[in-house]
């Protein structure tokens, strides 16, 4: 059951580099694009997609594969939006930062058949720049892509296989967790140090006013905290509202953290602070194998 056409709705940076980054590693079928029309001139100029089509519903016609790279909001609104019109035998993924609230919109919109034609996914890669004049071929290569399957789920044969596969050959490394399970850890990985840097970066702002060369003066350590800063809210808005909980809990962890650091300033303390927080930069992950890759698929498809 191979997979001949993919759709991609949302051909943006995320979107426009899974399309570059299939085309390179061996992809003969065609892609579709789905966005709006000066969007999708750029993507075909640059070879992301084949077809531009600018109806989602009519984008999915005939289509095995169809990838959601829009902002969580409008994922959830699409999934229910598209998902009667697919095909019985395609697949519906996803590429969002949050996975709840897609998965059980996907639940709610398939049903019964939600195990055999949707799997979430959100892939930890991208830029602080976002569109698809930065979509990059490579940006997936070496970067864990993880997936959500549902209860009872099998990702070893099908289409689903075939995603999985595909995703392997662009060069990411697939690990399964389920769904509020990788809302927690997301928001300790990905969403907490977003909001680190927007909220330092502002702070400066604030102290400093807009023109003052921080950057240049500050170094290296300040140009990688506050690189990410200049991500766009569109996008952080819907994470910051379907992972509210998660978020909140571990910003307050944090603010207790600054507060213990803040009042041992002058004691042995802040040198314990440092010293455990050395134990995470000792730590280099060991690069997945194709074993692992399959052991922790299998976890995820049992929870």
């Amino acid at each position: 059951m191979s997979i001949r056409q993919i759709t991609i709705i949302g051909t943006g940076l995320i979107g426009g580099s899974f399309g570059l980054a299939v085309k390179t590693n061996g992809f003969r079928g065609k892609i579709v694009g789905c966005d709006q029309k000066p969007v999708l001139a750029k993507a075909r100029r640059m070879r992301a997609i084949d077809i531009a089509i600018d109806d989602p519903v009519r984008a999915c016609s005939g289509s095995d594969l169809v990838v959601v790279a829009t902002p969580v909001g409008k994922i959830i609104e699409q999934i229910g939006q598209i998902g009667s019109h697919l095909s019985a035998t395609a697949v519906l993924t996803d590429v969002g930062s949050t996975k709840s609230g897609i998965v059980q919109a996907a639940q709610k919109a398939f049903g019964s058949r939600a195990a055999d034609c949707f799997l979430g996914g959100h892939p930890m890669a991208g830029k602080e720049n976002s569109g698809i004049e930065f979509a990059d071929a490579k940006l997936f290569q070496g970067a864990v892509w993880f997936v959500t399957p549902t209860q009872g789920q099998n990702l070893d044969s099908g289409r689903i296989a075939e995603y999985l596969r595909l995703l392997k050959k662009i060069g990411a490394r697939v690990a399964a967790l389920e769904p509020t399970e990788h809302d927690q850890l997301c928001a300790w990985i990905s969403h907490v140090p977003q909001m680190i840097a927007t909220s330092l970066a502002s702070l400066l702002v604030e102290e400093y006013g807009t023109n003052a060369p921080l950057l240049e003066s500050g170094g290296r350590a300040l140009r990688e905290m506050t690189r990410i800063a200049a991500s766009p809210y569109s996008m952080w808005r819907d994470i910051a509202l379907t992972n509210k909980a998660s978020i909140a809990d571990a910003l307050l962890k944090l603010e207790q953290k600054l507060a213990h650091v803040r009042e041992n300033l002058d004691t042995r303390e802040l040198e314990a602070e440092f010293e455990q927080a050395h134990q995470l930069t000792k730590y280099v992950a060991p690069k997945a194998s194709e074993k692992k890759t399959r052991k922790s698929c299998a976890r995820g498809s049992s929870s």
